[in-house]
């Protein structure tokens, strides 16, 4: 029997195609049409594999997710919670930053993505195991997401145009070398986020002191994560 000249439509060869149209033109770039067209094939096939446009864009999303390193929750690593969420944020930050657009979707939360819940129950275990309590666990997990999606949404460098006109001193006294934040794009973002995660860290490790003098080395094992504390006492 003679080979197929295109290769076989399958999920991933959606996903893929998808992806590249929402990196190189936005999510509104997604639709069956431009797909089909990318792919060499009619529009109706691809509802063998995906019934919606969202169904599409969650499989980007999540293919997204899965690039994302959790090796540093692993028991095994024998890393303490605050040297694995400091390796997370930035392996999840770099799986952002290579695809930006997707992060609207990813900001809607994992609903049933695989690799999302994966990601938010690697976190969650982790500080739970640690001794958080699992309502500041989840806490935790939801403002590091908040933290490290904002930093991918937008360029503060790139914020600002290269033209020293527009930054008339007589309107904006402070404002005198913000033409030449672009030039620093990288060096400005980069820096805020590890500026912004060791703040982060540092007032986690504060209130990780407080709790484990309360109650040295127990987890709090009673309510569930979207559950509140049940002493708010025992609250970091």
């Amino acid at each position: 029997m003679a080979r197929p000249r295109k290769p076989l439509l399958s999920r991933d060869r959606i996903v893929e195609a998808a992806g590249a149209l929402v990196d190189a033109e936005g999510l509104e770039a997604v639709s069956t049409r431009r797909l089909a067209a990318a792919l060499g094939v009619s529009g109706p096939s691809l509802y063998n594999h995906f019934r919606t446009k969202d169904e599409i864009l969650d499989a980007v999303a999540d293919a997204v997710s899965a690039r994302v390193d959790l090796s540093m929750f692993e028991p095994a690593a024998g890393r303490g919670w605050r040297d694995a969420l400091h390796d997370w944020a930035h392996s999840y930050r770099d799986a952002l930053s290579d695809h930006p657009n997707i992060v609207p979707v990813l900001a809607r939360g994992p609903g049933r993505r695989p690799a999302g819940l994966r990601l938010a129950d690697a976190v969650f275990g982790a500080m739970t195991a640690a001794g958080w309590p699992p309502a500041q666990a989840t806490r935790i997990g939801a403002l590091m997401r908040y933290f490290i999606l904002g930093s991918a949404v937008g360029s503060f460098a790139g914020g600002f145009v290269d033209d020293e006109a527009a930054y008339d001193p007589s309107d904006y006294p402070h404002l005198g070398q913000a033409h030449l934040l672009a030039e620093h794009r990288r060096e400005v973002d980069d820096g805020a986020f590890d500026t912004g995660l060791a703040a982060l860290l540092d007032g986690l490790a504060l209130q990780y002191e407080a709790l484990t003098a309360r109650s040295p080395g127990a987890a709090v094992a009673a309510p569930g994560p979207w559950e509140p504390d049940p002493d708010p006492d025992q609250r970091a």
